[in-house]
């Protein structure tokens, strides 16, 4: 806390944030990227920027749901005035009582059918068939009964998936209305960082170069450039984060304390940056910051250690790229936990935890640097400061 105050690049409503509060103002700070229309094939993972609406009725029209017989009004028998297939149109007239014909499923049903009698339950003799009469509108599927014409199915927001690509098609359409995908630069920072091989004595393995490209994908953004950037000269750090971005958002690993190496806060300070968060009342990962330059590029630094950089990118990154996008900020599950867990005074605890679908417990190696929890767990765990055992908390989902 003392630390903090004495820095004097940002306001006091942005320092040591309330964790659940950090996540809301990391989501609102944005405005979504421009709207863009793509073809089907390259909308996968991508977010809907307009409700997904039907011009058409689905179905289109009266459908048949089973291979067998449309009937008209009436008890069997009836007599069969043709047959009608599925990409095929009925050209005859409406069925009269004792008439049917022969349909497939998926063909349009003839007008004055009452039911469709399906083959297996029928009998048929030459020009005749016979059957127990199904109900009305039995294996029917009715014009409009799934959605009405101008029915919108999925609201802006929408992460598209398979099933959506699929209604869309189904609805008529060829291309959809998204938010790209925000590009995300990756700037690491540290003189002791080595990127191949085992560490010298006093060297250490960079962890976050690796794992932050596919976690920036599952959270929806797309990785521009991985770049180390080194602690000297001074200036190293603001001549990269200045130079032509080609991103939205550059993160920065390190740099985000206030040590003779950290460089990050006085680099915003100097730049006119506006803060939205200066420091998370969370453990680990409080160091952790978000802010916009002046020409709109979005700032993210978090803490060096591996395992802290983690739970800020799901703090503040998560949230930003949801924002970005236009999707809403993730509600996240509240379970009981249970376990022999410290809490943190006034800060939120973020710990890896396994969940059976009941009940969320521990997995331990969880040190700041140390993401062997990490990798094994299901979830982590928001536990707030007065947390008592057997308490539900927030999960953040990690598979």
């Amino acid at each position: 806390m003392t630390l903090l105050a004495a820095e004097p690049v940002a306001t006091v409503s942005c320092r040591d944030v309330p964790w659940a509060r950090a996540r809301e103002l990391a989501h609102a700070a944005p405005h979504p990227l421009p709207v863009r229309q793509v073809p089907f094939a390259d909308a996968a993972g991508l977010t809907l920027a307009e409700g997904l609406c039907t011009p058409q009725p689905l179905p289109g029209f009266d459908t048949a749901a089973m291979d067998g017989y449309a009937v008209g009004p009436g008890p069997g028998p009836w007599r069969l005035e043709g047959v009608v297939r599925a990409g095929a149109a009925w050209e005859g007239g409406a069925l009269a009582a004792g008439e049917a014909v022969e349909i497939s499923t998926g063909a349009p049903v003839p007008p004055g059918a009452r039911a469709v009698l399906p083959l297996e339950h029928a009998l048929r003799n030459a020009a005749r068939v016979r059957g127990p009469a199904p109900g009305e509108g039995k294996h029917i599927r009715r014009a409009g009964e799934d959605a009405p014409a101008g029915a919108c199915l999925a609201p802006p927001g929408t992460r598209i998936g398979p099933a959506l690509i699929g209604l869309a098609a189904a609805c008529g359409h060829d291309t959809l209305p998204v938010r790209p995908r925000p590009r995300v630069r990756v700037l690491v920072t540290g003189d002791e960082l080595v990127h191949t091989g085992r560490p010298d004595p006093g060297r250490v393995r960079d962890a976050l170069g690796p794992l932050l490209p596919p976690l920036i994908d599952t959270m929806g953004g797309e990785t521009t450039d991985v770049r180390h950037v080194p602690d000297h000269p001074a200036g190293s750090l603001a001549t990269t984060v200045h130079a032509t971005p080609g991103a939205d958002v550059t993160v920065v690993t390190g740099s985000t304390s206030v040590g003779a190496t950290d460089h990050l806060r006085v680099l915003l300070g100097e730049s006119g940056a506006r803060w939205i968060v200066d420091a998370v009342a969370c453990r680990p990962g409080h160091p952790q910051l978000l802010a916009q330059l002046p020409d709109g590029h979005w700032i993210l630094g978090l803490p060096g250690n591996p395992y802290a950089a983690l739970t800020a990118a799901h703090t503040l990154l998560a949230p930003l790229l949801a924002g970005l996008t236009g999707r809403p900020l993730p509600a996240l599950p509240r379970i009981p936990l249970t376990g022999d867990i410290r809490t943190a005074s006034g800060r939120t605890r973020l710990l890896p935890v396994t969940w059976d679908g009941a009940t969320a417990r521990p997995v331990g190696g969880h040190r700041p640097a140390f993401l062997h929890g990490a990798a094994l767990a299901d979830a982590l765990a928001a536990v707030p400061p007065h947390w008592s055992a057997g308490d539900p908390v927030p999960l953040i989902l990690l598979s």
